[in-house]
């Protein structure tokens, strides 16, 4: 049974985006046929997260107004055969989503697809209640820091009374938390909130920790899922994060301060 999972989040700059790109990629990389869709109208990025940019002809509006179908919009990621794409429109509002045309989309991606990833837009506006609205699971993305976890407590609020699934009364959306950009340091000084705290307040089980790092970064620049780079931090954490969804128990890494040892502390690393 197909599994419709949006990254969401109440905050713009968390790292959704790629969160989704890392996410929909470690799951086609595991044989599951999956396709990620940008719901950010107007401002489409996941195609240049993922290198496709210059392949970009229809558009997830174009296949809502009729202008063109799936067939014709889907781009099919050159790294990975099980992995598809549909871009965002950079020229249409985001009034362009309707209720009926963005639920015939995903019921006809359902037909051919294990998971259908949504890349939410940040905050509670149209696009972003369109992607939450029709989720099966949600991964709440969040900064380990007071603003952006407070924003992330409104949208699951939002999860639990405005979802398709809340208005018919069927089991809740599954949450799930994803903490990106911690830095074990900065926790220690106090710059930034710890994994628990951020637990504590929103209580929803935790998927993965990202830590900051610069490969998110190249890798974005790029056109590279970060989760392709598994010589990077970043990579790994999303890896594990994958193994996570589909069930499996892993320890966390990446969430304590590294000790320097004695000829790092006299010469730096």
């Amino acid at each position: 049974m197909t599994q419709i999972i949006v990254v969401t989040s109440g905050k713009g700059g968390v790292g959704k985006t790629t969160s989704s790109a890392a996410i929909a990629t470690g799951l086609a990389l595991k044989g599951h046929k999956t396709v990620v869709v940008d719901f950010d109208i107007g401002l489409r990025n996941l195609d240049l997260i993922m290198g496709c940019e210059r392949r970009v002809v229809y558009d997830f509006v174009n296949v809502i107004n009729g202008e063109a179908n799936l067939n014709q919009a889907l781009i099919k990621d050159k790294r990975c055969p099980n992995l598809f794409v549909l871009p965002a429109s950079q020229t249409r509002d985001k009034d362009a989503l309707t209720k009926e045309g963005v639920g015939k989309v995903l019921d006809d991606l359902a037909k051919d697809f294990e998971f259908i990833i949504c890349d939410s837009p940040a905050g509670i506006e149209t696009g972003a209640m369109m992607a939450l609205y029709f989720a099966d699971v949600a991964i709440v993305t969040t900064n380990p820091e007071v603003s952006s976890v407070r924003d992330s407590d409104r949208i699951l609020g939002m999860l639990q009374s405005k979802s398709k699934r809340a208005e018919e009364g069927l089991e809740p959306v599954k949450e799930y938390l994803l903490l990106t950009r911690y830095s074990p340091a900065r926790v220690t000084t106090g710059e930034m909130l710890s994994v628990e705290d951020v637990e504590e307040i929103l209580a929803i089980p935790l998927i993965g920790v990202i830590p900051e790092s610069q490969a998110v970064l190249k890798a974005s620049n790029s056109g590279v899922p970060v989760i392709m780079d598994q010589e990077s931090d970043a990579g790994k954490a999303y890896s594990d994060s994958v193994d996570r969804l589909l069930g499996e128990e892993l320890p966390l890494r990446f969430v304590t301060e590294q000790k320097k040892g004695f000829l790092k502390r006299i010469f730096g690393s």
